[in-house]
């Protein structure tokens, strides 16, 4: 039985075959590439922003936007940092109830924006937007604009301890990968993302709580925002107001890139992970065969734009906002 090439065939396998086909270009050119040293290296970068690009895909095929991811990280990260130096700088010695304590920061942290943006009926875009400055700035006040290290070396074998070449954070990442993606398939919750995406009035008059099901996806989207806080803490050894800078860029040119659309009930789990992997083997690809920075930048708006464009139904959208 023949595949018909049609505008929905393209549109699912396109961020598929666009890896692939990256992949399979920068070995070309060097196969260095390919080496198991430079897939965990590609692994290991991927790991933060996947978990923020999770987050996000919820929000979005829910038909909102979040800004918020980098505030939300940056505070996060230095709240983690404290916590974990108060409760014994070890996880043996009890520092890891500060693991539990930031995820119910980060929930927290997104079920307020969702409060802002539902209650205060403020769009999704400017209330993560100016969520997400209150968590930079909140991490510099408790900061004090200083650094915050751990040097806890059980803590830091998420980095340092390798299983089949790649870090214990990389398989803790495809855990986490696995429970979104159950999430979304397997539970009300994920279905009702959907229903609101569709269509918010059709999803209401089904039943659905709207408001409800936003801050919901807003408060999950916060704990995927905090794992990636723990994670750039376990890359870096420490935490200060810039640890989530340039997370909102990459996740949201993931997100897109992958396959999810915009305007919500489009894409999923796994476009996000196909979009943060195409992101990330750009990025080292590039490196790789000495090609300069600015290239990389020009090749992913090149790809964002045809994302948007393979993605968006010109039948049903007649003028672009």
């Amino acid at each position: 039985m023949k595949m018909k090439l049609t505008r929905e065939n393209i549109i699912r396998w396109a961020p598929a075959l666009v890896l692939l086909g990256l992949v399979v270009l920068f070995a070309a050119i060097n196969p260095a590439f390919l080496s198991q040293r430079n897939l965990a290296r590609i692994a290991l970068a991927s790991t933060p922003p996947m978990m923020v690009a999770l987050g996000v895909t919820f929000i979005i095929v829910m038909g909102s936007i979040d800004l918020s991811m980098e505030g939300a990280v940056s505070l996060c990260a230095v709240l983690f940092c404290l916590m974990f130096l108060k409760l014994g700088g070890s996880l043996g010695a009890g520092a890891w109830l500060a693991i539990p304590a930031i995820l119910l920061c980060g929930a927290f942290f997104g079920w307020l924006t969702g409060m802002v943006h539902v209650r205060l009926q403020i769009p999704s875009f400017m209330a993560s937007l100016a969520m997400g400055f209150v968590g930079t700035g909140a991490a510099v006040l408790v900061t004090g604009g200083d650094i915050v290290r751990i040097d806890d070396d059980v803590f830091r074998a998420l980095l340092t301890w390798r299983i089949l070449g790649f870090p214990l954070m990389v398989h803790i990442a495809a855990l986490l990968v696995l429970l979104a993606w159950f999430i979304q398939n397997h539970t009300t919750l994920g279905r009702n993302f959907y229903a609101v995406g569709g269509g918010e009035e059709l999803a209401h008059a089904s039943g659905v709580n709207v408001h409800r099901v936003r801050l919901a996806g807003f408060a999950l989207a916060g704990v995927f925002y905090a794992v990636a806080a723990i994670f750039q803490v376990a890359r870096l050894g420490q935490a200060e107001s810039v640890t989530g800078a340039n997370l909102m860029f990459v996740a949201i040119t993931s997100v897109v890139v992958g396959g999810v659309a915009l305007w919500g009930g489009i894409g999923g789990v796994l476009n996000a992970v196909v979009g943060v992997l195409i992101v990330n083997v750009i990025g080292n690809g590039m490196v790789v065969i000495g090609l300069p920075n600015y290239l990389q930048d020009g090749l992913l708006g090149v790809l964002v734009i045809v994302a948007v464009v393979l993605s968006t139904d010109r039948r049903l959208v007649s003028f672009a906002k």
